[in-house]
């Protein structure tokens, strides 16, 4: 028996945005989150607009610009052309540069100089250096690659936060996911009552090919329920009286009736649109990183931007030549692309894992999940399903026959949810047999459950209890098949035993090959009588396994395994097996429907399914791979381009402009955030 499971049966039923420009700003007690995708919204059409005016302003800038005319070889001049190119010129800098401008306020205050500090003060020293020129400065203006650099720096930032709110989507399409309105069930009518006015306990229909409302347990009917977008489970579930059902699924061809058991914050969506909007806010390893990668390049850039002013000037070379140079230096250095690698990909990876039933709560376990040389697999629920069917009912004592057995055992279980308890309540409501009531019901720490029942003292107990308290197993209790045995003792004898059956899961053994492939050793630690456990392990291929372990136990198999070097992943309840998730490099809670609120773990899989689990470590080493594509790119691109725009391969001819710079600095940003996306082709499902 699960006895790990078993002991502990409920009889009750009890991204980040960086300095100056703030890209998350999520209002964390806003409904839904929809409060914070609002403001992003708003931030978005406010660089839209100022990109287009901004452009709109640039074309006259180029046209009336002599340096471009001399490039293109024509003469157009107009009466005061100094003074149109300032005055267009002007409004460029203030209006479709003020984000920056604003930018640089906000990271001085923070003591964390970055992006917005190099784009404020190439642009004021642009348009500072080029306005001289107009009032009698000696000199060139160049105003045309101030207004290029700002127009270019707002289409990338356009584009980088267009990037993180479709990131996000996910978020939006679970809260369009729940219907307006639900259909109350009150006596023999029914009224239709806005969802915010749904209580806990209402019973509501849900009509054929409609969207639940909110968490429940059926009541009456049965339906396939399509959980797809909640669970990424594709097929439609068959749910019945008793099963439970998820706010936002829709209902197939049966009307169901269903008690409410959780809305608002309480419900399965909402947990999930916490747990991601979290989870895209918590920072992790690799973005620390890349945020300190960010501010030394910010101190690295304005220390060569100064240099290699100083160093043009030294060598002779006119003030504006240098002042290029300086100002190209700090364009091509803004880490802008540095600054979305991590973010961007936080934002897709969440997302997406919520889409298929992966629910992070650590960013960093995620991340680290490709680290994992151990899995250690419970066994009831996860790697078989959870279904017990009775194979096997024996008396051992004349006294009590077989369906009596069944009979007073069904009492202890007739409440709980355990897979074990069910298949023996399935089995007694088959043979059409009166449950009789219990009484000063207990649960004998990790052995069982006991209770008086028509005044005797009934045990549904482990082997282990078995062999603590002395009592001889019959020797034919354990057959060679994968059965689980429980032992019923009356008044402290050994009365008998249920043997049952639970059927691996189809889905197990591919998982166990895509673990194998990828040089993880898969380890199971079942509460589990022997023979059971080595049955499962040889058909499964499993690389070894621990019988009859108790929850407590757990926590020193994992301690054991990290002895030994290994980076171990546990796969839990989430309630019994909390030790032993906390104590695991990766916590993996695996639950079904509502249960995504593991404490400990983190990481929680909606569905028990292998598979999932396989998906998820290939999906967090996508994640992370993606993560150092992106730093390299970044920072990659900046080592070779500094130096260019400082002008080392001067004597070669070639002289990188500010404008250009700008070019490949807002590409580089396309760059990552193009291969950012790409990330949503590696989940496996979908």
């Amino acid at each position: 028996m699960e006895n790990q499971k078993h002991e502990e049966m409920d009889h009750s039923n009890p991204p980040a945005g960086r300095a100056g420009i703030d890209h998350s700003n999520h209002d964390g007690n806003a409904p839904m989150g929809m409060a914070g995708h609002d403001h992003h919204k708003m931030m978005i059409a406010d660089f839209k607009k100022r990109f287009w005016v901004t452009l709109v302003l640039t074309i006259p800038i180029l046209i009336f610009s002599p340096m471009i005319q001399g490039f293109f070889g024509y003469e157009f001049l107009l009466p005061g052309n100094p003074y149109i190119l300032f005055a267009l010129s002007t409004i460029v800098y203030f209006y479709g540069g003020w984000p920056f401008l604003k930018g640089i306020v906000s990271e001085i205050k923070s003591g964390a100089p970055g992006m917005m500090t190099l784009i404020s003060m190439a642009i004021t020293v642009a348009y500072v250096y080029s306005s001289a020129t107009v009032f009698g400065l000696e000199g060139v203006d160049f105003f045309w690659e101030l207004a290029t650099l700002i127009a270019i720096m707002l289409i990338g930032h356009w584009i980088e936060m267009k990037s993180v709110l479709g990131a996000s989507k996910a978020l939006q399409l679970l809260v369009s996911m729940m219907p307006a309105e639900a259909h109350r069930v009150k006596g023999d009518t029914i009224e239709d009552i806005p969802l915010e006015d749904l209580l806990k306990d209402d019973v509501i229909l849900v009509k054929p090919g409609e969207k639940v409302p909110a968490d429940g347990i059926i009541v009456e009917g049965s339906s396939y329920l399509n959980e797809s977008m909640l669970t990424g489970e594709s097929k439609p579930v068959k749910k019945e009286e008793k099963d439970k059902v998820i706010g936002g699924s829709v209902n197939g061809n049966g009307s169901i009736k269903v008690k409410v058991e959780h809305t608002g914050k309480d419900s399965y969506l909402n947990k999930v649109i916490t747990m991601v909007e979290e989870a895209q806010k918590t920072k992790s390893k690799m973005q620390n990183l890349s945020d300190r990668a960010a501010k030394w390049l910010t101190y690295i850039a304005l220390g060569i931007g100064f240099g290699t002013l100083a160093v043009w000037l030294i060598l002779g070379f006119p003030f504006v030549y240098a002042l290029e140079r300086m100002v190209t230096v700090m364009v091509i250095a803004c880490p802008h692309a540095l600054g979305l690698a991590i973010p961007l990909v936080v934002a897709i990876s969440t997302s997406v894992s919520a889409q298929n039933g992966l629910l992070i709560r650590n960013r960093t376990a995620f991340e680290e999940s490709r680290k994992i040389s151990v899995l250690l697999f419970d066994k009831t629920g996860t790697l078989t399903k959870g279904d017990f069917g009775v194979t096997r009912i024996e008396s051992v004592n004349e006294s009590y026959s077989n369906e009596e057995i069944l009979r007073l055992s069904s009492a202890l279980e007739q409440s709980s949810e355990h897979p074990i308890a069910v298949g023996i309540i399935k089995k007694v409501r088959e043979d059409k047999i009166d449950i009789p009531k219990l009484e000063n019901f207990n649960a004998i720490t990790g052995k069982g459950v006991e209770a008086n029942v028509e005044g005797k003292q009934v045990k549904v107990v482990s082997p282990g209890f078995l062999r603590d308290e002395k009592i001889e197993i019959p020797k034919d209790a354990f057959s060679d098949a994968a059965e689980t045995v429980v032992f019923v003792l009356i008044d402290g004898q050994l009365a008998g035993y249920i043997a049952l059956a639970d059927e691996i899961r189809p889905e197990s053994a591919e998982a166990i090959k895509i673990f194998k492939k990828n040089n993880i050793k898969v380890i199971m630690a079942t509460g589990d009588n022997e023979i059971t456990a080595k049955a499962v392990s040889d058909k499964l291929g499993l690389d070894g396994y621990y019988a009859e372990v108790l929850p407590h136990q757990k926590v020193e198999l994992v301690k054991e395994l990290q002895g030994k070097g290994e980076f171990v992943a546990m796969t839990g309840d989430g309630v019994n097996d909390a030790p032993a998730l906390a104590q695991a490099n990766v916590g993996i809670a695996v639950g079904s429907g509502t249960d995504v609120a593991a404490e400990t773990a983190d990481i929680i899989l909606v569905n028990s399914n292998p598979q999932d689990i396989a998906n998820l470590i290939l999906f967090g080493k996508a994640t992370y791979n993606k993560m150092i594509q992106n730093l390299i790119w970044a920072t990659g691109y900046n080592v070779v381009a500094i130096p260019l725009a400082a002008g080392v391969l001067y004597s070669s001819g070639f002289v990188l402009g500010p404008a250009v710079g700008a070019v490949l600095m807002s590409l580089s940003t396309i760059i990552v955030a193009i291969n950012a996306q790409l990330l949503k082709r590696k989940i496996g499902k979908k």
